[in-house]
């Protein structure tokens, strides 16, 4: 990620995405991004590593787990999953298991499950 996130910017962002939520509107871009991006850097800060490519599109990847390093061509070890999602497993609102059975997590790999990583509380 280019640049860190403070905590307060991070939270704020958070709590304007749930009022969105809340309020059944859309988020706003800016905010949105600014969610799903302070919540990928504390799962790299949690665990740092090279392992498993945690994949939220459009707003970021991050690499996280200790193992084997990846350096070229698609990882072995890969997590995706669009914002929403993200943000609920991130804070505890959904679990991995939900999530993943309800096949908004794509997962490959022997490494890739976040479950033990879950939820970061923010």
């Amino acid at each position: 990620m280019a640049r860190k996130i403070s905590t307060a910017d991070g939270r704020d962002a958070l709590a304007a995405v749930a009022a969105a939520r809340d309020a059944g509107s859309t988020p706003a871009r800016t905010e949105l991004a600014t969610a799903v991006r302070y919540l990928l850097q504390l799962l790299a800060e949690k665990a740092p590593g090279n392992t498993v490519e945690v994949r939220v599109p459009p707003f970021g990847a991050v690499q996280v787990i200790e193992g084997p390093r990846h350096t070229r061509g698609t990882p072995p070890n890969v997590v995706e999953t669009d914002a929403p999602t993200w943000i609920a497993l991130a804070t505890g609102a959904e679990s991995w298991a939900d999530a993943l059975g309800a096949g908004r997590i794509l997962a490959s790999g022997t490494r890739a499950d976040l479950a033990p990583l879950l939820p970061l509380r923010p």
